[in-house]
């Protein structure tokens, strides 16, 4: 994590922004004077999501001895980027090692006014991932995207100027239903970090049990229990679909195309009838090239 601070305070956050292996080509879809800090945004939440869910031991595999870091020195780690961020929030010192993140960050906050509180609530998300693996009920679930994916939303429209309440409730529904879809996408992926985002409630109704998730078993009963859960995902992608109408250009072929992608996520849940534990769903580059066009051109 230890990086040397460029003169420009934004280089080494659009770097990572550019370069890290999930990326999606992140802020090339708005304008160039407000790209810098976009990046700083997401450089911010990237690493702070890496503490949280690099390098973990995967539970399906039997291996004695592994070398991933326990719960408790995770956390420890976490807690430190938590802390330092806290504290320069507060204008006390913190560990220099951040702040080729945190200068320009700061910069970012004061000069478009972004709320601490939707950072906070984003490291309070990525801290509850290290601990928290199963949630009991669907609002467990709802309550925790609030956290981990609607401050994202938000903090695109306020950098953007857009500060209507009207228009981050709409973001909000776009943004926990993407949460979700790749959820529902990852089922598989996040087994290997021992976590099920399924409700337990939902898991005890449709009569799937966790023995049937570790060992791969696509019931019947599973595919039930996840059509359901993509149904009312798609519910949440219905209400926020008004939120690009209501935008300027580039921003809303940003959004429309954001809309386009975590719909086509449950297109192709849907496809392979459910089964998210023998095959995980991908949406290709071709397909994103297609997606891209259908937003561009207002399909």
């Amino acid at each position: 994590m230890l990086q040397t601070v460029p003169t420009d305070p934004y280089t080494a956050c659009s770097r990572l922004a550019r370069e890290h292996y999930e990326n999606f080509p992140v802020g090339r879809l708005v304008p160039k004077k407000l790209r810098h800090h976009v990046h700083a945004v997401y450089a911010f939440a990237r690493v702070a999501d890496d503490l949280a869910d690099e390098g973990y031991a995967d539970p399906r595999q039997k291996s004695p001895g592994s070398s991933a870091p326990t719960e408790a020195e995770r956390l420890t780690v976490f807690c430190a980027y938590r802390d330092a961020w806290q504290n320069a929030l507060q204008g006390r010192p913190y560990d220099p090692s951040y702040s080729w993140i945190f200068e320009p960050l700061q910069r970012t906050k004061a000069e478009l006014d972004l709320p601490a509180s939707l950072f906070l609530d984003l490291l309070s998300a990525f801290e509850q991932d290290i601990v928290h693996r199963r949630y009991e009920t669907f609002p467990e679930v709802i309550d925790y995207c609030r956290r981990s994916a609607n401050p994202i939303g938000r903090l695109v429209l306020l950098i953007h100027g857009e500060r209507s309440g009207e228009l981050a409730q709409l973001s909000d529904h776009i943004c926990t239903a993407l949460q979700l879809a790749n959820f529902w996408q990852d089922v598989s992926v996040d087994l290997g970090k021992d976590r099920i985002y399924i409700p337990q409630t939902d898991l005890r109704r449709f009569g799937v049990t966790e023995e049937d998730l570790f060992a791969g078993r696509c019931t019947p009963n599973f595919r039930n229990c996840l059509r359901y859960q993509s149904e009312r995902t798609w519910e949440l992608f219905i209400k926020g679909d008004p939120l690009s109408n209501r935008l300027r250009r580039p921003l809303s072929w940003e959004i429309r195309l954001t809309w386009l992608g975590g719909t086509k996520i449950l297109r192709k849940i849907e496809h392979q009838n459910y089964d998210t534990l023998t095959r995980r769903p991908i949406v290709s580059k071709l397909d994103f090239i297609r997606l891209g066009l259908q937003a561009f051109f207002g399909g």
